[in-house]
């Protein structure tokens, strides 16, 4: 099975800290958003990826090249037009090998393996309250027969939650031709759903499959939510150095430095960073970020950023420098 992964959106929602990173390579947990998603199709043994770039494709490209051994083959998308027109400027990886297509600023807790048997193509759902937001699924009889994209009305509470496994991508090509050669657009863009809805018409049947773990990384607020969630996945702990107290669960990188604080429950402090005289919990301090003589709480500080002071609720992009006085 072939993975397409679009990491192509510039992430506004994730500013100040995708002015210098695309939101994929936003740190959580210990490595990039990207490096979860990577490490959980290698271990359920996909070995090859289209991805989909855009905005600073080129440090995205550099990520995956220097700490993955995939078979990755990169295509930009240079307009943003929906995710439909990102899947159709990567319609070369649509063949006869199965493909999985995920979404790259979104991590998942699930069995892939289940779709290994899987004879129709099939989409990950997820009950949700407000289905505004999202694409839904529409059921009978086992078989999806009706996708529709941000409803107005509550047709269906079935989210779409960005994992769909296209057992015969070839189809989904032609679909996706006739979406861009017909001008088939939703809300302004080309939606995957409606490409899906023209391969539910034209016959192909699709299944689904329930994902209760899906955790967003598209909000600060999101970010560190998803960021609790990996760090109680963990099964190791970190030893505290002399002077300092761990309250697990949290993250520290070997190449970190942290004296005279205390770090968690709930942060992750990422390498190469530097923690001194300060409590750290529920927080995200990303590589070579400096953190002294301060307190943090449901905080985010971007790479290469310096924060000292006193207790605070900050999200401070890469490369920042902020002295709160006491």
């Amino acid at each position: 099975m072939h993975a397409i992964i679009p990491v192509a959106g510039i992430g506004t929602r994730l500013r100040p800290f995708t002015h210098s990173l695309p939101k994929v390579l936003v740190n959580v947990a210990g490595k990039p958003i990207l490096g979860h998603i990577l490490d959980s199709l290698v271990a359920q043994g996909i070995t090859s990826a289209t991805i989909i770039t855009g905005y600073k494709g080129d440090l995205v490209e550099d990520y995956v090249r220097s700490n993955y051994g995939l078979d990755a083959r990169f295509v930009q998308q240079d307009e943003m037009l929906g995710l439909g027109h990102a899947i159709w400027v990567a319609r070369e990886s649509l063949a006869d090998e199965p493909v999985l297509i995920i979404l790259g600023d979104t991590v998942f807790d699930v069995d892939l393996s289940i779709l290994a048997t899987r004879q129709f193509s099939s989409l990950g759902v997820k009950h949700v309250d407000d289905p505004r937001r999202f694409g839904v699924v529409i059921e009978d009889g086992g078989y999806v027969t009706r996708l529709v994209e941000k409803p107005e009305a509550a047709v269906s509470n079935m989210a779409i939650v960005g994992l769909y496994y296209i057992h015969q991508p070839a189809r989904l090509r032609v679909a996706l031709d006739r979406l861009i050669n017909e001008n088939i657009r939703t809300k302004g863009e080309y939606q995957l759903t409606d490409a899906l809805q023209i391969m539910v018409d034209d016959g192909e049947k699709f299944t689904t499959f329930k994902v209760e773990g899906w955790y967003d990384c598209g909000k600060p607020e999101t970010l560190l939510q998803t960021n609790r969630f990996l760090l109680t996945k963990r099964s190791e702990m970190p030893t505290a150095p002399v002077g300092c107290v761990f309250v697990p669960p949290v993250h520290v990188d070997p190449a970190a430095i942290v004296e005279h604080s205390v770090v968690g429950p709930y942060a992750s402090i990422s390498k190469g960073a530097v923690v001194r005289n300060s409590i750290v919990r529920d927080s995200i301090v990303s590589d070579n970020a400096s953190v002294a003589d301060i307190a943090l709480d449901q905080s985010i500080i971007g790479e290469n950023a310096e924060v000292t002071g006193r207790f605070s609720t900050i999200n401070l992009g890469d490369a920042s420098v902020v002295r709160l006085s006491q």
